[in-house]
């Protein structure tokens, strides 16, 4: 009999039809009751075995975590919670689980232990859920641009550029690392590379996306992004996933648009159709919060921030009036602040960024407008010879989730910012030609996946809301 899935099987009336089940067993009581999950849904489906008429070698073999398929009669529950159970007439091992040697066993684990079993920590309540979380905002992503007629550009995972300045990248190489060509002024000959030059692991696939803007109009990029920084935080991974889009002949102001109506179409999307999910994932965090101290609880519940996004317009400011309204904050002036606001042109923290949001505005923010000395050099400078047309968009619980600009699309302009940051000008001869062939107003933003995922499940370590983190000293699995 072909099998049907729980989700499905739990909003089937029952009318003793024969149905089979198959997944993994969550726990086995009284040689009786199986609780099963197949990852379609939060939700077990119960199995009810019928112990004086199955073999005891069988019962012996139904422990947690094996993998078993369940052929019986879909009937009504008289259990609490469940509408529907299976009256099991045939149980198949399909999978042995030794109950002595499997980690997960019905009972409370710590993250911190299942990362190290992160082979296995799908099969947990928690993690199913952020990851079914995970795929729906990944469709979400791709049907809000499709929808807008947006193009989906593949951008290159190996690259020359380094789109940040940052410098901060892994290196890609064939070349043997214990005995390197080199020229005669002793450095690496990158030309004996398999590429013919140094090649890295992309931080960005914004700069190729621009080229694809100025052609096609309106296009987005969504796929891996690599930083070599040595952060062991709880918002910074090695490996992560980015959302870029990029518009021709979009301003500042457009831009700033199309990031609230993007990240409120994505929470919206997440309280429809993620509804268990977060539900449970909710009730999580609630417990979490109550072993905090009362001082460092959240004001909102996830369900609570999540619907504060989704139903509020997002507060439009200039880091020049934010600059003032956080130096006049009280926790600036009583000295709460771990880094204290006391002049123009410090690049702001994620303590301050979630004060304006979750104190003073008590709405997401966007920042527009920073100085250009704390900005990467593509951005537009404005008139008054300090800014540049960057925008920031700041959520509650998070910080800054979005970052972007209209980008410099003067040839004059972008050449001399490049030369004042010394960066590289042969390696960006092909961005430069943008601006001398047809160049164009145009804006584009960044959102990490990542980010995204830890806001809408409310976890609290980034590592938690990706199937395998690599962070430094850790690329296991």
């Amino acid at each position: 009999m072909k099998r049907i899935k729980i989700k499905q099987l739990l909003v089937t009336e029952p009318k003793g039809q024969q149905v089979t089940v198959q997944g993994w067993v969550r726990t086995f009581r009284n040689n009786q009751f199986i609780a099963i999950n197949d990852g379609s849904t939060i939700q077990n489906i119960q199995a009810v075995v019928d112990f004086n008429n199955t073999e005891e070698s069988l019962l012996k073999r139904i422990t947690t975590g094996a993998c078993i398929s369940v052929t019986g009669e879909l009937i009504p529950s008289p259990a609490k919670g469940q509408t529907v159970e299976i009256k099991a007439a045939q149980v198949e091992i399909l999978g042995d689980s030794d109950p002595e040697k499997f980690p997960l066993q019905p009972k409370m684990h710590s993250l911190e232990l299942l990362r190290e079993i992160a082979h296995l920590r799908s099969r947990t309540n928690t993690f199913s859920a952020v990851m079914r979380i995970r795929h729906a905002m990944a469709y979400a992503i791709h049907k809000f641009f499709n929808d807008r007629g947006f193009y989906y550009i593949h951008t290159p995972i190996i690259t020359g550029s380094d789109a940040e300045g940052a410098g901060a990248m892994f290196r890609v190489t064939t070349l043997d690392a214990n005995n390197p060509p080199k020229g005669e002024d002793g450095k690496v000959d990158f030309k004996e590379d398999f590429f013919g030059r140094e090649t890295n692991l992309t931080v960005s696939g914004q700069l190729e996306g621009e080229t694809y803007a100025l052609a096609l109009g309106e296009i987005y990029t969504f796929g891996p992004t690599f930083r070599a920084e040595n952060s062991n935080t709880t918002r910074h991974l090695a490996e992560f996933w980015m959302i870029e889009p990029e518009m021709a002949f979009y301003d500042i102001n457009d831009n700033m648009q199309l990031a609230q109506e993007f990240l409120q179409y994505l929470v919206r999307y997440a309280l429809k159709h993620c509804a268990e999910d977060l539900e449970f994932l909710n009730k999580r965090a609630q417990e979490e919060e109550q072993s905090k101290p009362q001082d460092q609880r959240s004001e909102l519940s996830l369900l609570d921030r999540l619907k504060f996004v989704s139903e509020n317009d997002f507060q439009r400011l200039s880091y020049t009036e934010a600059i003032e309204i956080l130096k006049n904050s009280t926790p600036n002036k009583k000295k709460k602040f771990q880094y204290l606001i006391d002049q123009w042109g410090v690049d702001l923290q994620s303590e301050h960024e979630r004060f304006l949001v979750e104190k003073h505005f008590k709405k997401p923010v966007i920042l527009y407008n920073y100085p250009a000395e704390i900005k990467a050099f593509y951005m537009r400078q404005n008139e008054d010879g300090k800014t540049v047309a960057a925008m920031d968009v700041l959520f509650p619980g998070i910080g800054e989730i979005i970052g972007g600009s209209q980008r410099e699309e003067r040839y004059e302009r972008l050449l001399k910012r490049v030369q004042e940051l010394n960066l590289p000008e042969k390696e960006l001869w092909w961005y430069m030609d943008l601006r001398r062939f047809g160049s164009a107003p145009h804006s584009g933003f960044g959102l990490g996946f990542e980010r995204l995922i830890l806001f809408v499940t409310g976890m609290t370590n980034i590592r938690d809301v990706i199937p395998y983190p690599r962070f430094p000293g850790n690329a296991e699995f």
